[in-house]
């Protein structure tokens, strides 16, 4: 087996990173519903509208977070690799663009706060602190990257478990503290988010320094690694400027449109699509240092092999997750939150089908960031990508509803990854669209659709009423689910090598 085959390494990391997400995911929920009941639903949609403001900029700094994860990675699959090098540049170069980030929120950003979005007059002092704090926030995380790519290169997923248990904790202390403290409780909390950053990045730095002696930082600049990296972000900026539109650009349109209150339901609907998502991009996370070093190995039979199990799976993972959420939207809103925000339910199904069309691109897409040929197909997918946003602003020009940002995010969804397909010809040899779509996507229909189906025949005529049958019908939902797969989503080997690996587990634990 070559050393980049390492499919114990994959599933350990996935399971490092799944026994991580639980934890999270937990308490992630809960600490939403005491940040809403402490903020109340207009300080709430103001921390989400300024907040999405910032991270709209993010589209700067998306462009290196996939260029710093490609290239530590891409460089650990050569025979002979110089990671110091690698590495150091990546920090210069994010250093860099920290500073020109900086400038431009303190120019343009500030103009566009207290300009342009719609906040009440009586709120912009307290939004300008939660403006400034975001800012340096945002700019800690940048100078984070590198040393979270170093992470996800070696492979080292625990690291991310343990840091992120530790998040999640400090967060919601944060939010207990809002309780505690009588001050403006928006003002207290973007501060103590703040502080959490500035901790995070120094636990990031000393994990990295300690266990990875390559990848400490001394200020280095290699042309060739920077002009390498400057064409690969230069492209990628595309992508990230429609990822960047479509999500907080979206949420800004909806603000200007619809106010605050709907900016709280985007909110909220994003912390469950986004507890909901981290199972799948565990997965993802965990298998794609093995697309990129077998890229750098040229080991394309094994890539081909990955893009097909790997979109099937994902896919099948999230499904786990989020078809009892569907299927139950309002009755865990209801139990979730004391004031349901409107439109909060329609947001929270619309993510999640948007969410599934996009992970059947995922594999496709970490592809061709492995290969750094990325010219013509951020042209392609990024433009018809980024057209989701001026469709959006369309829609809710002429009088439609919220919901349609997501309808425009979802079309164009379905429209790129057909182009995606028809563009992984160019980078990868003997890739068949044929044969995606017979061993991935069309399983994939006849897996899921049958249980969309039933569950939904069953949901609409039996009557939930407690905690009992809200559990009985989301358990039912997951059986049907895990024998519809089995069925027609696995092929006779998969399920062959499923049953040898429960065998040997179980072996395992009667030995010990």
């Amino acid at each position: 087996m070559a050393p980049h085959h390492d499919s114990k390494r994959v599933a350990k990391n996935t399971l490092f990173l799944y026994l991580r997400t639980l934890f999270v995911m937990a308490i992630s929920i809960f600490t939403s519903r005491i940040i809403l009941e402490a903020l109340g639903v207009d300080d709430y949609g103001i921390y989400n509208a300024v907040g999405g403001f910032v991270a709209m900029f993010s589209m700067l700094s998306g462009t290196l977070v996939a260029a710093s994860q490609r290239f530590i990675a891409f460089e650990l699959g050569k025979p002979e690799p110089d990671i110091r090098k690698v590495f150091s540049t990546t920090v210069s170069v994010h250093l860099f663009l920290a500073a020109i980030i900086l400038i431009l929120f303190e120019t343009v950003g500030i103009w566009f706060l207290n300009c342009e979005i719609n906040i009440a007059a009586e709120r912009m002092p307290a939004a300008n602190w939660v403006y400034q704090c975001s800012v340096l926030t945002f700019l800690i995380n940048i100078i984070s990257i590198p040393y979270n790519a170093a992470i996800t290169a070696y492979e080292k997923m625990a690291a991310f478990a343990y840091i992120s248990i530790f998040e999640v904790v400090a967060k919601l202390g944060c939010v207990y503290a809002l309780f505690i403290i009588a001050f403006d409780s928006l003002i207290v909390y973007a501060i103590f988010m703040m502080l959490v950053a500035v901790i995070l990045r120094m636990i990031y730095g000393i994990y990295c320094t300690r266990n990875f002696p390559l990848c400490r930082y001394n200020f280095s600049f290699d042309k060739n690694t920077f002009r390498e990296m400057l064409g690969f972000s230069g492209w990628n900026f595309i992508g990230s400027i429609a990822t960047n539109l479509n999500g907080h650009g979206i949420n800004i349109l909806t603000n200007l449109f619809f106010g605050v209150a709907l900016n709280a339901a985007r909110g909220l609907a994003n912390q469950i699509d986004s507890a909901i998502n981290t199972f799948v991009n565990n997965f993802l996370m965990a298998i794609t240092p093995q697309i990129t070093k077998s890229y750098a190995a040229k080991d394309f039979a094994y890539i081909n092999r990955i893009i097909i199990a790997g979109t099937k799976y994902s896919f099948f993972l999230l499904c786990f997750i989020s078809l009892p959420v569907c299927l139950n939207t309002e009755y865990i809103l209801g139990i979730w939150l004391k004031k349901v925000p409107e439109f909060t339910a329609d947001f929270v199904r619309l993510g999640i089908l948007f969410s599934m069309c996009q992970t059947l691109s995922q594999c496709l897409y970490r592809t061709m960031l492995a290969s750094g040929k990325i010219k013509k197909y951020q042209i392609v997918v990024g433009g018809l990508s980024i057209l989701a946003f001026p469709a959006a602003y369309i829609f809710f020009y002429i009088g439609l509803p919220a919901t349609w940002g997501y309808w425009a995010m979802i079309i164009f969804s379905g429209i790129c990854l057909i182009a995606r397909l028809r563009l992984l010809h160019d980078i990868l040899p003997d890739f068949s669209t044929k044969r995606f779509c017979t061993d991935a996507l069309l399983p994939i229909v006849c897996s899921i659709v049958p249980v969309v189906l039933s569950t939904y025949y069953i949901h609409t005529r039996v009557e939930q009423t407690d905690i009992l049958s809200f559990i009985s019908e989301s358990m039912g939902c997951i059986i049907l689910t895990g024998i519809s797969i089995w069925i027609f989503g696995l092929t006779r080997l998969e399920r062959k090598e499923c049953m040898t690996s429960i065998r040997n587990k179980i072996g395992g634990l009667r030995h010990d």
